[in-house]
């Protein structure tokens, strides 16, 4: 389970770039399988301005209808979670954001260090991919590609 989690998106605008991060979600990961899971709760993704809050959860993702946004996935290479070192690894799943389920595949990196997992992954959605329009009123300004970034360190569950 995750000890810590951090994700973020930016989008490059004309106006003002557009940031929000996520340290609340939790992901959790079978080293057995390669499975991997996290669920992000759409209104908890931070903002530095209130109104690009209020503008992504009622404009852009409907937080209303789609509250949450859903990776389940597997890491595609076999890893030595019992060994140090750095695997580049991707990871296929489902990508369910917005009402619209899409297979895709993250790059990224998984670390094993003193039996701690660092993962971390960097990768761009499309809006158009998952149905979320953006408003013509400012629709030269938002990027139709969102930059997602990962990153989370992973110990060992242990039950009470």
């Amino acid at each position: 389970m995750a000890d810590s989690c951090r994700v973020s998106f930016f989008s490059a605008a004309t106006i003002e770039d557009i940031t929000a991060v996520n340290t609340v979600s939790k992901p959790v990961m079978s080293t057995a399988t390669g499975d991997i899971q996290i669920s992000i709760t759409n209104e908890l993704l931070m903002f530095k301005k209130k109104l690009m809050q209020e503008h992504f959860n009622e404009d852009y993702m409907e937080s209303d209808k789609y509250p949450h946004t859903v990776f389940k996935g597997k890491v595609n290479e076999k890893v030595d979670y019992t060994t140090d070192g750095v695997n580049n690894v991707t990871v296929t799943g489902t990508m369910d954001m917005h009402g619209v389920q899409k297979t895709i595949t993250i790059p990224g990196t998984i670390t094993v260090q003193n039996g701690i997992i660092f993962l971390s992954a960097k990768f761009d959605v499309k809006l158009t991919d998952y149905n979320i329009k953006v408003p013509t009123v400012i629709g030269s300004d938002v990027g139709k590609q969102i930059a997602i970034t990962f990153s989370a360190t992973m110990k060992p569950y242990k039950a009470k």
